[in-house]
């Protein structure tokens, strides 16, 4: 929920400033204004997925006055039970409630974007039906006069004129090989209304006006609940014909002339409806363009390429920072607890912190807490060590103010045994096994004390060959002090070696493993040396 509601203002920001860029823009020509709105309509879609990708930027991050601690969030070592942390998250698990909103905001704007959808695929289907059925226009007054006219707009692409039997079309639709629907009465018109129709579809076609529009079909069927969106495509259809209207007139048709066979049109051609084609005569615009081609301090220019890269620019700089802007916390202490796997806190334990420049050092005191100064939002390492136990590294980022208060679970550490197993080259009595080596365990862990030990016997058959060597093992000693599971960690290993090691450490017990008076599981490695002596 929070990361739709994120998305819905940054991509309303950004129209919402477009929108009132084509406004304080009304002045300019039209082609700058659906420039305008072209490239507003871009960034708006772009910044979801920049979104993504940028790291953070807060320029004005919200300090939390009288600063307090919430409920830790715990951070295991491996291999650790999981702790149970539901506050300090970043984001507090959803309850029944919550969960039946964001289910029920969910259904709707799918639903919303099916219906809005399917409409928009129902009128592109509806204009292929009609040209699959249209007849290709193949006389030399209108070829010689398209070519004529795609020679002054400089457009190399084909197009393609086609009658159809639709007497209420006329428009223009596709991308690399564009079409232009003409009525079936168009083959009564006059050479003028010819050159008027032919010079502003062909606009169209040389400004990509169809894919434009598409897009921002689209895009308004996405987020068919926001009405910016909705605004947005009526501006852009509406820039967009009259800037058409403006190329036409600057390839010497009058203004008057031009407004009468526009009226015409629009008279025969007003019931049809389609946001699949760029229709010419669209009734709801009409008066706005009659009064604009029919002023003559209208500014008519189309936008350079300087323009557009400056506008582009300018998009980026909005963009950017409104898809990397995140609000968070300014500097507070960052402070947490350290317990063990049973839940009991952990005194005297080193607590490490890198921001990959700066290093600090703290111990837990006797509640099992820690605390550093004050430190900003970033990326950080934390580093906790106890002897008995597992080193815990991990590295976290201070994003929330919760982020701020932490809590680490430390492992039981792993026990090792080493064990030289050596005979001498001739028969001889066995050698004696030296004694296991000490055990550092500290904190409230009582270290497990080996009640029975079996000494490996030398392979005779890898005592014939003279062969040599070291046996690594992986072994779990149960709650009850037995060895459970013995794994040999290395595929190098003679397989005589390794059974006769592994069988002998299956048959070692200990006195459990106590943390904090209750028995627990301890993995244990033992290497385990077979060598020859003279």
């Amino acid at each position: 929920m929070i990361l739709l509601v994120a998305i819905v203002a940054r991509t309303s920001f950004v129209v919402a400033v477009g929108l009132l860029s084509t406004w304080l823009l009304r002045n300019r020509s039209a082609a700058l204004r659906h420039m305008t709105l072209t490239l507003t309509l871009v960034g708006a879609v772009s910044v979801v997925p920049l979104t993504a990708v940028l790291p953070r930027w807060n320029p004005l991050p919200v300090h939390v006055d009288g600063w307090a601690r919430p409920d830790s969030t715990r951070l295991a070592a491996p291999g650790a039970a999981a702790p149970i942390a539901p506050a300090g998250q970043l984001e507090p698990p959803a309850g029944p409630r919550s969960s039946a909103a964001v289910a029920i905001v969910a259904a709707v704007w799918a639903s919303g974007v099916a219906a809005f959808g399917l409409i928009l695929l129902a009128g592109m289907r509806r204009v292929r039906r009609i040209e699959a059925v249209s007849e290709c226009v193949r006389g030399a007054d209108w070829t010689l006069l398209v070519d004529q006219i795609s020679h002054e707009y400089r457009l190399k692409r084909p197009v393609r004129l086609s009658f159809i039997e639709t007497p209420d079309l006329l428009a223009t639709w596709g991308l690399l090989r564009p079409r232009v629907l003409l009525p079936s009465h168009a083959r009564d018109w006059s050479m003028k209304r010819r050159e008027v129709v032919l010079r502003h579809e062909l606009a169209h076609i040389t400004r990509g006006d169809w894919v434009v529009q598409l897009g921002a079909d689209v895009a308004r069927t996405l987020f068919w609940f926001n009405p910016l969106f909705w605004a947005l495509c009526t501006e852009l259809r509406r820039q967009s014909e009259q800037a058409c209207d403006d190329l036409v007139l600057a390839g010497g048709v009058p203004a008057p002339q031009y407004a009468s066979q526009l009226l015409e049109l629009a008279r025969i051609c007003r019931s049809y409806r389609s946001p699949a084609v760029t229709l010419m005569a669209h009734p709801s615009t009409l008066e706005r363009r009659f009064a604009a081609m029919l002023n003559p301090h209208i500014d008519r220019r189309p936008a350079s390429r300087r323009t557009l890269a400056a506008a582009a620019v300018l998009l980026i700089a909005l963009c950017l920072p409104v898809a990397a802007f995140r609000p968070g916390q300014s500097a507070a202490p960052l402070s947490g607890a350290v317990y063990d796997s049973s839940g009991a806190v952990l005194p005297g334990v080193e607590v490490t912190l890198v921001d990959g420049q700066k290093t600090w050092q703290a111990t837990t005191d006797a509640s099992g807490r820690f605390e550093f100064p004050p430190l900003g939002p970033g990326r950080y390492q934390i580093d906790a060590s106890l002897p008995g136990f597992r080193r815990l590294h991990h590295v976290f980022e201070l994003r929330n103010p919760g982020d701020w208060d932490r809590a680490m679970t430390l492992d039981v550490g792993q026990i090792s045994e080493a064990v030289n197993v050596t005979a001498s080259r001739q028969p001889a009595p066995d050698v004696a096994v030296p004694a296991p080596q000490p055990v550092r365990i500290g904190g409230n862990i009582r270290a497990p004390r080996k009640l029975k030990h079996v000494s490996p016997t030398y392979p005779p058959a890898m005592r014939a060959a003279g062969r040599e060597g070291v046996v690594p093992l992986e072994a779990i000693i149960g709650t009850d002090g037995t060895v459970h599971s013995v794994r040999v960690l290395s595929a190098s290993i003679h397989p005589d070696f390794a059974v006769a090691a592994a069988a002998a450490v299956r048959q070692w017990q200990f006195a459990p493993t106590l943390l904090n008076r209750v028995p627990v599981e301890v993995s244990m490695t033992v290497n385990i040396k077979f060598s020859l002596t003279d």
